[in-house]
């Protein structure tokens, strides 16, 4: 976790949280949740950090949860007034969260209340997966609901609490195998007048996509038929994924099909490129059809690995629009410097162009110590 965003949870926010939950219920002992909170929480990364400050509010709010959840909602600041998140401060309200999830399980309709309340605040999407889990049919009848709540933050909600991959969460397996509930949910969300919604319905919908490809496909050519440009964006969103894997069938949705008489050809600066230092990329594209061509022009490079062999990754190229004879370059830059999600090795690395998805060898060059 970056250095940064660990070190949001630190003494002085314990301190804010410690005064919020004071002001809200006077005998709140505040000086011992802020020895308890505060002791320890340098060792621990940000969820750790989130989570030993809320074992410590839970030790000092009353063991009633619907009499700590009170509590909880009259500490809550101001709503939030943009539809985007913005900054770590609202990481404030994560040990809430994290509260309503561990201890409010027991307690359905409260803790829908709070994390109503919690998520135009923060967020809920990780809070609300438990009870999912737990209680699908009720949790997924008042997510219909909340489909056409006034606030963006709570429709948002719907979407996004129920992605089933969403990041830093556990994965919601039920809905991994049959995504029929989810889909409903983004059909009531799909022409949503807030593009912070219509993001989150593009998120979850990449992720059914990379359970059940076909029934993501199925999903946007449906949607196409008449589709705004609001809706046609969620679509393009939704298959990037596919695309990068060059599925013919989502190219074939967004307009792109053949490609296969478009002639790519690349040249590469240097052609013996140092680790740490990077590679230009000029991609040429020439249209040698009788017939305007449109495509998804992306490659691939094949990194090599520690053991010697190679792994390719696939970087976007762009997408082209050829009359007969017309040409295009796309331009991109490799680097080889150290990264904290890749380690680079020496080696000769092949490159292909692909082009709606069908691969086409552009050379190769070499990386050198």
């Amino acid at each position: 976790m970056p250095e940064q965003l660990k070190n949001f949870f630190n003494r002085s926010v314990v301190e804010r949280i410690a005064a919020m939950l004071n002001g809200a219920h006077p005998s709140f002992p505040r000086q011992r949740f802020l020895a308890e909170a505060t002791e320890g929480l340098e060792a621990h990364e940000l969820l750790g950090r989130a989570r030993h400050i809320m074992q410590a509010m839970h030790r000092a709010l009353p063991g009633d949860f619907e009499h700590a959840a009170g509590i909880l909602l009259r500490s809550l600041g101001p709503e939030l007034e943009r539809q985007e998140l913005q900054g770590m401060g609202v990481f404030i309200y994560l040990p809430h969260t994290m509260y309503v999830a561990e201890h409010g399980l027991g307690h359905f309709e409260t803790s829908m209340r709070a994390q109503y309340e919690l998520t135009k605040r923060f967020t809920a999407e990780f809070s609300i997966r438990p009870f999912l889990e737990r209680y699908p049919r009720e949790t997924l009848n008042r997510l219909q609901q909340w489909t056409k709540d006034p606030s963006a933050h709570v429709r948002r909600l719907v979407s996004e609490g129920t992605r089933p991959r969403l990041p830093w969460a556990s994965r919601l397996r039920a809905f991994q195998e049959d995504p029929r509930p989810v889909l409903a949910l983004l059909e009531l969300l799909k022409d949503d007048p807030e593009l912070y919604v219509r993001r989150s319905v593009a998120n979850n919908l990449n992720d059914i996509g990379k359970d059940h490809p076909d029934i993501l496909v199925d999903t946007c050519a449906r949607w196409s038929e008449g589709a705004s440009p609001e809706r046609q964006w969620i679509i393009r969103h939704a298959l990037r994924s596919a695309v990068k894997r060059g599925d013919a069938r989502a190219l074939s949705v967004l307009g792109f099909r053949g490609g296969g008489e478009l002639e790519v050809t690349a040249s590469f600066r240097p052609k013996r490129v140092r680790l740490g230092e990077s590679v230009g990329m000029t991609l040429s594209v020439t249209n040698r059809a009788r017939t305007r061509q449109q495509a998804v022009v992306d490659f691939a490079v094949h990194f090599i690995k520690a053991n010697g062999s190679a792994s390719p990754k696939v970087f976007k190229g762009g997408n082209v629009d050829l009359l007969p004879g017309a040409s295009c370059t796309l331009e991109k830059t490799i680097s080889f410097a150290t990264m904290t999600t890749r380690k680079h090795y020496t080696g000769t690395h092949r490159v292909e162009a692909l082009v709606n998805g069908q691969t086409t060898d552009l050379g190769s060059f070499t990386v050198v110590d």
